[in-house]
């Protein structure tokens, strides 16, 4: 996007001070507007501040039919009301009976942003920067950050990586502390992207004082490894009341939900899990709170195919919103369609580096998470070297390759990784060999299921070992054992709240488990995923336009980051007696136990 130009004239109407970016407030007139007109104003800001946007959108084309005087302003807020709930066919068909010649500078500015990014959501990247050229030098900063993000996506869809990085470190001072680091990542990812090849010769003739050449260093020394995760920046819980409102703040509940999961076929055991979760969150809400929704749950069967149909029908048959499906593979062919012309919360992650659709996201138990979180958690706990031992299996291969990328990204090594043997009992061998000059910023990470780690814990301290043993949610089978576990003591590891009842203001794991077979055991994860899956929906919208906000869930604190993915923090736990119980302290806080620790 070439540098914006202003024209700095006056407005002789009323504009609309965020509708893109963040809020929505009327400038100032030559002549007050009528006091109906105003008060029509008032109420359409307040309900798209609070994340209302869809009694925002109502509002504000009532008040285009009831004052012609602010039609045109009114219907753009719509517009962005409904591009805010992922909405893009009504946006489009708003933004037609917009007369553009009524809207001062700044309105007009937002309409053309608007435009790219209903573009962009077409799939016509080129479309969009035609949109986004020659807009105003100075703009308010909502505007111009949303600008720059459709722009850098719009470049990014382009294959031109340099100019998505360049605009996205332009955004960086619009942005708020908390979503700095996250964005930050963000241009690194996009620029690792080019490969060493590219990023060499182009770091090499980047003026050192060029603000993108710190980002192109850093993705040229990350150039063939894999990528640090993004971690989750927690700022302010949603659901926060504000005097006299009628709902928590942001929260808006789709009239018509639609749930995507397999009832039939290989994969239906866990479908089942997932909608008992679900429903359970359903019927947790007393309905005199806060409405609940229409739901509808599709059977997918397990398949692509069985995905496409079942999202097919759905908006077919009225769904606002569609959470699911649950399968990587159905989720990619959901989201390879030319348009959704209903937003989606999928239930995993695509297969490959795709991101979410513009205006739908992504909800992920992703090992890879998990194996970024413990590589945060032991540099925060001053380990600085990793001796691994993990099982032969795709999931481990797949927590380890995150591990590492995270851990060497702040500054760790991998002193060790040894795969061990399926069958194997007996690690003597390998325990002396990695234990001899290990030193103590040294830590022992198990990738291992419970059988194997309880075969492994035992021969570290006959080994005499003092170093801290840490893992993640693989290590516990999801049931308590104090009998099999008490070789785990003082392991400690990261997992679901839920699980473990320590997240106030979800059912009651142990009830639960007693009436439904899914709620316990292995299946209880995916039990608490549902139940996040429900208590998201109402919060999405405002989730993606408040980087930072997070929902206290089952399966973690979940926030959304800018390319719509639900990242998750999970909470750590040691085990003492046999037995999981949460640490005593934060995550920053409490230092793992050695593996010689027999419990409290």
């Amino acid at each position: 996007m070439p540098r914006m130009r202003f024209c700095t004239q006056v407005a002789t109407f009323s504009a609309l001070l965020l509708l893109l970016g963040g809020c929505a407030a009327f400038a100032p007139r030559p002549q007050p507007l009528a006091p109906q007109a105003q008060a029509g104003v008032d109420h359409a800001e307040s309900l798209y501040r609070s994340g209302d946007f869809h009694g925002a959108a109502s509002a504000y084309l009532a008040l285009a039919n009831t004052h012609p005087e602010v039609r045109d302003r009114a219907l753009l807020g719509a517009a962005a009301s409904d591009r805010s709930q992922g909405r893009f066919g009504q946006a489009a068909a708003l933004l037609q009976q917009v007369d553009r010649q009524r809207l001062d500078p700044n309105d007009d500015a937002r309409y053309r942003v608007l435009s790219a990014e209903v573009a962009l959501h077409r799939d016509q990247p080129a479309t969009a920067l035609q949109w986004l050229e020659h807009l105003p030098s100075t703009l308010p900063a909502g505007i111009e950050r949303h600008a720059l993000d459709v722009e850098a996506r719009a470049q990014l869809s382009s294959d031109n990586r340099l100019a998505a990085a360049r605009a996205l470190v332009q955004r960086l001072p619009l942005l708020a502390p908390a979503a700095v680091p996250a964005e930050q990542q963000r241009i690194i990812a996009i620029l690792a992207g080019m490969g060493k090849t590219q990023l060499t010769p182009l770091s090499g003739s980047l003026a050192d004082a060029d603000p993108v050449k710190p980002f192109v260093q850093q993705a040229l020394a990350q150039s063939g490894a894999g990528m640090p995760q993004v971690l989750p920046q927690l700022n302010q819980p949603v659901g926060t009341l504000d005097a006299g409102a009628p709902a928590p703040l942001g929260y808006v509940m789709p009239a018509r939900v639609a749930v995507l999961l397999p009832a039939t076929g290989p994969v239906a055991v866990a479908g089942a899990a997932v909608r008992d979760g679900f429903f359970t969150a359903y019927f947790h809400t007393p309905s005199g709170q806060q409405p609940r929704p229409s739901v509808r749950v599709y059977d997918t069967g397990g398949t692509p195919d069985g995905a496409l149909a079942a999202y097919r029908q759905a908006v077919t048959d009225g769904a606002t919103l569609v959470v699911g499906p649950l399968g990587r593979a159905g989720v990619g062919a959901v989201f390879s369609q030319p348009s959704l012309p209903v937003p989606v919360l999928a239930l995993n992650h695509p297969q490959g580096d795709a991101s979410a659709p513009i205006g739908s996201a992504e909800f992920a138990l992703l090992p890879e998470a998990e194996g970024a979180q413990l590589a945060a958690h032991m540099v925060q706990q001053g380990l600085h070297a990793a001796i691994v031992f993990r099982e032969d299996s795709p999931t481990a291969t797949r927590t380890f390759n995150a591990f590492k990328a995270q851990f060497t990204s702040l500054g760790g090594q991998i002193a060790n990784d040894i795969v061990l043997p399926k069958n194997a009992v007996d690690f003597e061998p390998q325990v002396q060999a990695v234990l001899a000059g290990s030193g103590s910023d040294t830590g022992i990470v198990a990738l291992l299921r419970p059988l194997q780690a309880r075969l492994l814990l035992p021969q570290l301290k006959l080994a005499r070992s003092t170093l801290p043993v840490l893992a993640t949610s693989m290590v516990y089978a999801g049931t308590p054992n104090s009998v099999a576990d008490g070789d785990l003591d003082g392991v400690q590891f990261c997992d679901e709240p839920w699980l473990y009842d320590a997240q106030a203001g979800l059912p009651d794991p142990v009830t639960m488990a007693s009436l439904l077979q899914t709620a316990s055991g292995p299946a209880a994860r995916l039990f608490a995923f549902g139940m996040d899956a429900y208590n998201l929906v109402p919060y999405l919208g405002w989730m993606r336009t408040h980087p930072g906000s997070y929902l206290p869930g089952a399966t973690g604190q979940l926030t959304m980051d800018a390319s719509g993915e639900v990242l998750r923090e999970p909470i750590w736990l040691q085990f003492h007696g046999g037995i999981a119980r949460p640490a005593a302290a934060s995550l920053q806080d409490v230092p793992p136990a050695p593996a010689t620790s027999t419990g409290p």
